[in-house]
């Protein structure tokens, strides 16, 4: 059984006069440990497709099966509890809370699960050392560059001990330095601890280090690509 199991999913938008196919009636499995892209032109659906693994958006028609559990047949409260403790999230924007210093935004999410404040204290710094931060622990993120923001987002991200993590264009808003750094800190991830990542994206960096390519156009697959070894910019 896979990790993640995509079937026959379709999502029209109608908010518009003509209705928009964002997917039509597409097929994907992911296995644990992966480290795939989905790429695409814009428009192609491929932040859709996240959207809907993620249990942000529902879809129009299929079934998205995680941990072997039918999502897509949730309730929205019964989809927040599921992402709370399935899901990691890493997003282009970063979505840190401003207030907050690093530790206290890795700590949020265990909040949520009613974790306790010393085991939530004791992971938010294991996991902000893991991600070479240890030095900003009370630092908040307009204090911190966009690469070391976004290597909060992924700490938080894993706080949950989440199944898989999906990252959508996690890159895009870095250098080519801080995008190479947090590349590695992610294959890390995923050598070391078979952290399965799926990623939204555009960027060549992240294309090239990907061990699978799934490329969408027009809301449907056209290729699927499997690779022995993925590139190493670096």
């Amino acid at each position: 059984m896979s990790l993640i199991e995509v079937r026959n999913l379709s999502k029209v938008y109608n908010t518009t006069a003509v209705p928009v196919n964002a997917l039509n009636d597409v097929n994907l499995n992911i296995e644990k440990g992966e480290f795939t892209a989905i790429v695409g032109p814009s428009g192609s659906g491929k932040t859709t497709l996240l959207n809907m693994i993620g249990g942000l958006d529902q879809p129009s028609q299929g079934s998205i099966i995680i941990d072997n559990t039918d999502v897509s047949t949730y309730k929205t409260d019964d989809l927040i509890g599921f992402r709370l403790h399935h899901i990691g999230f890493v997003f282009q924007a970063y979505n840190l809370i401003p207030v907050f210093t690093a530790k206290e935004n890795v700590e949020f999410i265990m909040l949520l699960q009613n974790v306790s404040k010393e085991e939530r204290e004791k992971r938010a710094i294991e996991l902000l050392k893991s991600v070479g931060l240890e030095d900003k622990l009370d630092v908040r993120p307009s204090q911190l560059s966009g690469g070391q923001q976004q290597r909060v987002a992924v700490a938080r991200a894993l706080a949950s001990h989440p199944s898989f993590v999906l990252a959508d264009e996690p890159t895009a808003n870095l250098d080519s330095q801080s995008a190479g750094a947090l590349l590695d800190l992610m294959e890390n991830l995923n050598h070391e601890f078979g952290m399965t990542f799926v990623f939204s994206t555009h960027d060549a960096r992240v294309i090239k280090r990907a061990h699978r390519i799934v490329t969408l156009m027009d809301g449907m697959i056209k290729n699927d690509q499997v690779r022995e070894q993925a590139v190493n910019t670096n």
